[in-house]
C-alpha cells in the first residue's frame, strides 16, 4: 500500500468528502485506529474513539432529521426502526468503502496483518469519527451536506427495498402488528425472454394493493415491493 504523510493522508480525505477545512491534526485523529496509538504510545497521538462517540450522536441527529422529512406522519418508534436499518456496521462500512477510509486509516501492525482496512467492524467507526471531526471543524451545515451525498442510496432504500433488509418478513410483522392481515404477492406481468426475464409484482393486504414493483426475479421484484409497502404501512397508526 502507498505510504502517505499524514497532510497527504488529510488532504485525500477533505477532496473525497468535499470539505476544505484544514485542521491536519483533528483529521488525522479521526482516521487513527486506537491498534496504532496502542503500539506507538511514545508519539503522543490521538485515536478516533472520542470523535466516533461526537461523530455517533451527529449522524444519529441529521438521520433522524432526514427521515421526519421524508415521513412526516412516522410515529417516534416507526423513526427509530427506520434509523436502525441506515445507522447500523453493515450500512456505515459501506459508507466508507465509497468513500476509501480503508486506505487512509492509520492502524496497527497487528491490525494491519490480520486484514483491518476490510473489516466491517473497523470500517463502520471510520466515518462517524470523521463526521465528528468534519462537526468540529466546520458545523453541522457540512455534515449534513456530506450525509446528503453518502446516505442518500441508504435514505431511498429504506422506502424502495433497496439496501438488503428482508422487507418481506418485516412486512408481514408489522401487517400482523397493524392490520392482523398477511401480505399475499401477486404477479402482474412476466415479459422478455426466458433468459432475460422482467417481473412485475404488487402486495396486496386485504382487499387494498399497498406496493407495486418490478425486478429480474420474483423473489426481488417481490422485496422492492414489500419495501415499498412498508413504507407506506409505518405511517398508519395502529389499528388494534
Amino acid at each position: 500500500m502507498e505510504k502517505l504523510s499524514s497532510q497527504e493522508r488529510v488532504e485525500r480525505l477533505q477532496q473525497r468528502l468535499g470539505t476544505t477545512q484544514g485542521d491536519v491534526p483533528l483529521f488525522l485523529a479521526a482516521l487513527t485506529h486506537k491498534s496504532y496509538v496502542n503500539e506507538h504510545p511514545d508519539e503522543g497521538g490521538a485515536h478516533n474513539e472520542r470523535l466516533e462517540f461526537l461523530g455517533d450522536a451527529v449522524v444519529d441527529l441529521v438521520i433522524s432529521h432526514r427521515l421526519m422529512d421524508r415521513f412526516p406522519k412516522a410515529t417516534e418508534g416507526e423513526l427509530s426502526k427506520l434509523r436502525a436499518l441506515l445507522v447500523n456496521e453493515e450500512s456505515l462500512a459501506k459508507v466508507a468503502r465509497a468513500i476509501g477510509l480503508g486506505e487512509l486509516i492509520v492502524l496497527g501492525r497487528g491490525e494491519e496483518l490480520t486484514g483491518g482496512r476490510e473489516k466491517s467492524s473497523v470500517l463502520a467507526d471510520a466515518p462517524e469519527a470523521v463526521l465528528g471531526a468534519v462537526y468540529l471543524a466546520g458545523g453541522l451545515p457540512q455534515v449534513m451536506e456530506i450525509i446528503d451525498r453518502h446516505f442518500a442510496e441508504g435514505l431511498a432504500g429504506v422506502a424502495e427495498g433497496r439496501n438488503g433488509v428482508d422487507y418481506k418478513t418485516l412486512l408481514q410483522e408489522e401487517a400482523q402488528a397493524k392490520l392482523k392481515l398477511q401480505p399475499r404477492y401477486k404477479t402482474i406481468s412476466e415479459t422478455g425472454p426466458g433468459h432475460d426475464k422482467t417481473f412485475e409484482v404488487e402486495v396486496m393486504i386485504g382487499e387494498e394493493a399497498y406496493g407495486r414493483a418490478c425486478g429480474k426475479s420474483k423473489k426481488e421484484a417481490e422485496q422492492t415491493a414489500a419495501g415499498r409497502a412498508l413504507a407506506r404501512l409505518t405511517l398508519l397508526p395502529n389499528q388494534g
